[in-house]
């Protein structure tokens, strides 16, 4: 049986911003069959699965992909590609098999997920990277920090396959760090998924970009760059904070992507999405880490706002209509998403200033998780902020941008006012 007529999309685990692919696939007449990596969502992205958006569903067998290959062959798929973090190894395995035309480098597929070989063939291919070791014994672990005089330095251990800084924490000189090791080790992350290896890294100090890209055919195009700032207090390292759109103008992206061009192909990534965490450095720029797939949290949707494209459309426009994409973005408007935080365990009250943010000038959308009288923990991840919210602000003149920002923190300081009564 051949499905020829109708064009056909495979997307891998649609959870997350990878939801966003059906909507826009389905405006130029293509039909999506999702593959999931597991029976169920992880807990994190459920919320976000939408199964009716698929002509079909296929769960992926835990060994053997050919008999799923073989039936996904017969809808000739125009594309394969990952919807959010828990898709990517399947995903890298399966477009190999399906379009191998337009399929990352197959040996360097686990590398493209597992953080420890991200950066072992990183360093490999000559690009600066920062010191770290992923191993699964701490004895190690003590010998590379004397090895790289990092006995007297921050040190940042996390998960080498996790997501949204779950479990990465920051051990100071005087901290215990095998106390931080032996908490990830062989405990499951928040995808599900057991830590074997523990990744320990230098700290790193400087200004945080994420750059966001869509390749075809080897050719590495330029979709957004956002600046991160994030709070470090006793609850971690990585409390999000801000996400600042920065212009194509600032003298700073010709340098972000000329690094993140070189991460890309030292890691065999020739077709699709792409998701480069670097921070900037006093001596230049250096990868935390990368996702092979969009830009999560529904950030393509916002990306449309503030530059008129995005990593989603993008990729429909060239797998589906042929469309080469530009190698930069343009900057239509100064936009910024400002994350509620919790900086203590209290009580939500007052949701209604959250609410009324909704008159602010600069208004573009709001995401409010949070119920009137709602116990809340210290906020300790980006998992964690997201189960708060954010809101997303947008406007032509800086200054108001900056007003309204300052706002959001009034409004957040009233809801979340640290408050131990009745807290569990």
């Amino acid at each position: 049986m051949t499905r020829s007529i109708q064009r056909y999309a495979v997307i891998v685990d649609p959870y997350s911003s990878g939801n966003q692919f059906a909507k826009e696939f389905a405006r130029v007449g293509v039909r999506l069959v999702a593959v999931l990596s597991c029976a169920e969502p992880p807990g994190v992205y459920a919320a976000s699965y939408r199964p009716q958006d698929f002509f079909k569903v296929y769960v992926a067998p835990a060994a053997d992909l050919e008999a799923l290959a073989a039936e996904l062959r017969d809808y000739s798929p125009i594309c394969v590609l990952t919807g959010c973090e828990s898709g990517v190894e399947l995903a890298e395995r399966l477009a190999p098999m399906l379009l191998p035309q337009a399929a990352n480098a197959p040996g360097l597929a686990l590398a493209r997920r597992d953080k420890g070989l991200m950066a072992a063939a990183v360093s490999a291919a000559g690009v600066p990277m920062m010191k770290q070791i992923c191993t699964n014994e701490f004895a190690s672990v003590q010998r590379w920090r004397v090895d790289n005089g990092l006995t007297h330095r921050h040190l940042v251990v996390k998960p080498p396959k996790s997501a949204s800084t779950d479990g990465v924490s920051k051990v100071s000189p005087d901290e215990s760090l095998q106390v931080a090791f032996t908490r990830l080790l062989d405990k499951p992350n928040r995808l599900g998924i057991i830590n074997d290896r523990v990744l320990v890294q230098e700290y790193l100090a400087g200004t945080e970009y994420v750059v966001d890209t869509f390749s075809y055919a080897g050719v590495h195009t330029l979709c957004s760059v956002c600046k991160y700032s994030k709070l470090a207090n006793a609850n971690g390292m990585a409390i999000y904070d801000q996400m600042e759109w920065v212009s194509h103008d600032d003298p700073i992206i010709q340098t972000l992507a000329a690094y993140a061009e070189r991460v890309l192909d030292a890691l065999g990534i020739a077709w699709g999405n792409s998701h480069i965490e670097i921070m900037q450095t006093t001596d230049g720029p250096r990868l935390i880490e990368l996702g092979a797939r969009p830009h999560g949290g529904g950030h393509p949707a916002l990306c449309v706002i503030a530059t008129g494209d995005s990593q989603v459309h993008r990729s429909v426009r060239y797998f589906a209509q042929s469309v080469t994409p530009p190698k930069r973005f343009t900057l239509l408007k100064h936009m910024t998403v400002v994350f509620f935080r919790a900086l203590a365990p209290c009580i939500a009250r007052n949701l209604e200033k959250l609410h009324a943010l909704g008159a602010l000038g600069s208004y573009v959308d709001a995401s409010i998780q949070v119920k009137e009288g709602q116990a809340v923990p210290a906020t300790q991840d980006l998992f964690a902020t997201l189960a708060l919210g954010f809101v997303v602000l947008a406007n032509d003149d800086p200054q108001q941008l900056a007003r309204d920002v300052e706002a959001v923190r009034q409004a957040e300081a009233e809801v979340f006012q640290q408050d131990m009564q009745g807290v569990a």
